[in-house]
């Protein structure tokens, strides 16, 4: 009898889940609402507080219920592996060292920062000094596994969030050893800090030899066979031993499945590795928010109803106070202050596990664990609701911003379009005003288009994945697209989503090596040009040439540039690279 029910209760569960993920989905999608409510809404329905407690009286309900919660907490701990796999494969080692500053910077400050001012607070309501850190460190962690899929990691808010993000994962084996440190009696055979970080160290170490000499081959091996299913069991399989190997060294999974990520990212496979892998995230994700929406009694929520709530309003509003002053304090515009702070307000799925750990030590009572676990469930659950509230603030800052915007005449009729206006897009729209071809340019830093715009020039704000935006830049029309965002995988998703928009348009790219050239001309790119400062140079001279403007006055224009180029090298003395590359990019001009 016990081998009959194991199958069938774990066969209902997954009835559940799938039709879950069947049904959810596109029903949200649909009125464009995000799935993540939805899943959630699904868990508390079906879950041991919901339906699941009447399963004893009508026995039908277990093929419709999730009888076992504990059952399915690994495919949700999957699920988030998953998806921390999924933001490693976005990034690359150059950016992860570009943004040094921001994830021990701005990172370490907001988490800090808020741990102290919700631990000042509990403090204020009697709770003991060590209980009160405690409390104040779990409840200070944002959700990777919501606010990114919100955020994304690009734009204003996409890297801000994304910083803080990772300097909290790295944060949280610190975090339980510190809480177990403070424990009454500490156990005598836990393992160091110490011993624990050069163990990890290595794994870390052997997991970079493995990605640079041994993932080229193992998946070029699986490329030759043409068989999905191997190269998705081969990219699983990087992120299991990666986690694993994490875990053993006692860091955490998601820490090896990130670097995972990171070391793919490296390689000339990761687009195909991120295009088999993205449903198993999706699907994975919705078991973790299933278990969300689980958590809840919304009889015990009914019941303390007004300790709950004001307990989620005073960890929602002093995250968001904390963090959004540190990236006024950082240099941020208003707008994204406003949305990040909101965004990043709400308490994350490893608060659950630091709460577990504060209550282990006995640095907290049990219930005052469950009543906190409550309102990470209730947090975790309003987190779209939060960031819709973020994205409508920073619309009504960006709005009045705009009415003191200098007035520009945006160009109608065929134009050419520039995505990215940072030095090399503002180079390119000078070459193309100079020849008397009209541009509109599209920047995701409202600093950058607010200077633009002063200067009279046509640039807009926005973010290429949003509809609305692509709608306004009419891009079927446009004379050409040039794609000068120095970060590969955006291109590279970039290049894929216009050619599918607009198969006849020109695009031109900025690429960042001869590597990453030939993947953008197999997404769709017309011209890739390596970078360098070289490479602004080369883009305005092959737009200009596709738009017909004769082979002379381009290449005079093109060495006038190349000579303001050297002066303005003498003159300042560097480049924008690393010091051990200036003779070297020199030589090469």
């Amino acid at each position: 009898m016990a081998g009959q029910l194991l199958p069938t209760s774990a066969l209902s569960d997954a009835l559940v889940i799938l039709g879950a993920a069947g049904i959810v989905i596109p029903a949200f999608a649909r009125f464009r609402i995000t799935p993540i409510i939805g899943f959630i809404l699904v868990g508390l329905l079906v879950g041991p507080y919901g339906l699941g407690s009447l399963a004893q009286q009508m026995p039908w309900l277990h093929y419709i219920t999730i009888s076992n919660p504990h059952a399915i907490e690994p495919f949700a701990e999957f699920g988030i592996i998953l998806l921390l796999f999924e933001i490693g494969l976005e990034l690359s080692f150059n950016r992860l060292w570009s943004m040094r500053r921001l994830v021990f910077g701005l990172g370490a400050m907001e988490l800090i920062g808020s741990a102290l001012l919700v631990g000042l607070g509990l403090m204020l309501l009697g709770q003991p000094v060590a209980g009160a850190l405690g409390l104040g460190l779990a409840l200070a962690l944002s959700s990777t596994a919501l606010v990114l899929p919100i955020s994304g990691t690009q734009g204003p808010v996409g890297r801000a969030a994304l910083s803080m993000l990772l300097f909290e994962d790295i944060a949280l084996v610190p975090i339980i050893f510190l809480l177990g440190a403070m424990a009454p009696v500490a156990a005598a055979n836990a393992p160091s800090l110490v011993e624990t970080l050069w163990k990890g160290g290595a794994v870390i170490v052997a997991l970079l030899v493995f990605g640079r000499f041994g993932l080229p081959p193992l998946f070029a091996q699986a490329a030759k066979t043409k068989s999905p299913e191997l190269f998705l069991a081969a990219s699983l399989l990087v992120v299991i031993v990666a986690a694993l190997a994490t875990g053993a060294a006692g860091l955490s999974p998601i820490m090896g499945a990130l670097l995972a990520g990171l070391l793919i990212a490296e390689t000339e496979y990761h687009g195909e590795v991120e295009a088999i892998t993205k449903p198993f995230k999706g699907l994975a994700l919705g078991v973790f928010l299933i278990t969300v929406g689980m958590g809840i009694d919304l009889r015990v929520l009914a019941a303390n109803f007004g300790p709950l709530a004001l307990g989620v309003l005073g960890v929602v509003v002093a995250k968001a106070v904390v963090t959004g002053l540190l990236l006024l304090f950082w240099g941020k515009e208003r707008s994204t202050a406003i949305e990040t702070g909101i965004l990043m307000s709400s308490p994350s799925e490893t608060t659950l596990i630091v709460l577990g750990t504060a209550a282990q030590a006995q640095l907290i009572q049990p219930a005052t664990a469950q009543f906190w676990q409550i309102v990470t469930a209730i947090g975790l659950t309003i987190t779209p609701l939060l960031a819709k509230v973020g994205q409508l603030g920073a619309g009504r800052v960006r709005n009045r911003a705009r009415a003191d915007e200098v007035a520009v005449e945006e160009p109608e009729g065929r134009r050419t379009v520039i995505l990215g206006f940072g030095r090399v897009g503002r180079l390119i729209g000078e070459m193309l005003a100079e020849h008397g071809r009209p541009y509109l340019a599209l920047d995701a830093e409202p600093a950058v288009v607010r200077a633009a715009r002063a200067a009279g020039l046509p640039v807009l704000f926005g973010n290429i994945d949003s509809a609305a935006v692509i709608d306004r830049l009419n891009l079927a029309d446009a004379s050409a697209v040039i794609v000068t965002m120095d970060e590969p995988v955006l291109a590279l998703r970039i290049v894929r989503k216009l050619r599918t928009l607009a198969p006849e348009v020109p695009i031109i790219v900025r690429a960042r090596d001869p590597g990453h050239a030939a993947q953008l001309y197999r997404a769709g790119a017309s011209h890739a040009v390596p970078e360098t400062l070289e490479s602004s140079l080369q883009l305005s001279e092959a737009v200009l040439v596709d738009l017909g403007v004769p082979m002379g006055p381009v290449i005079a224009s093109i060495h006038e540039k190349r000579d303001q180029f050297r002066q303005q090298i003498m003159a300042e003395g560097e480049l924008a690279a690393p010091p051990r590359l200036k003779a070297s990019r020199l030589r090469e001009r």
